[in-house]
């Protein structure tokens, strides 16, 4: 069975982002193997943060970054719930990370991920079964 692996908005942004492609190329190559395992998994706030950053950072157009929230809410998507909310806020708490990375990684866990691919936390971490991983790291 493929681990179910969840995609930080920073995966999804850098697969738009032609400012860097070598990270370009990278995100869409991870994307595009994880969407033909069917082992994606994004949340209801990647999908938020992917539509404000890609309007405002990106400077796509709001149709525009309104198609790829479409396309990427066909993957399986964790919806935030406020008991979601509450965890993330203990993991805040107990681990000093901020408290949208600690809502990632509670969605992640949510969603039966074994890996949360993101370039914004420690790679190689661990919460529980939960191992981060950097897909940019050679």
């Amino acid at each position: 069975m493929t681990e179910r692996t969840f995609l930080d908005t920073n995966i999804l942004l850098y697969a738009e982002d032609a400012r860097v492609p070598a990270k370009q190329e990278r995100a869409r190559e991870v994307i595009a193997a994880l969407v033909t395992d069917r082992s994606a998994v994004i949340s209801t706030q990647v999908l938020q943060e992917f539509f404000v950053i890609a309007t405002k950072k990106l400077k796509l157009t709001a149709g525009a970054a309104q198609e790829s929230v479409a396309t990427y809410a066909q993957l399986d998507v964790v919806i935030v719930q406020p008991a979601l909310i509450t965890s993330a806020i203990q993991l805040h708490r107990l681990h000093s990370i901020s408290f949208w990375d600690a809502l990632i990684v509670r969605a992640a866990a949510d969603g039966g991920c074994t890996k949360l691919l993101s370039e914004d936390l420690q790679h190689q971490r661990a919460f529980d079964a939960l191992v981060i991983e950097n897909p940019f790291v050679s």
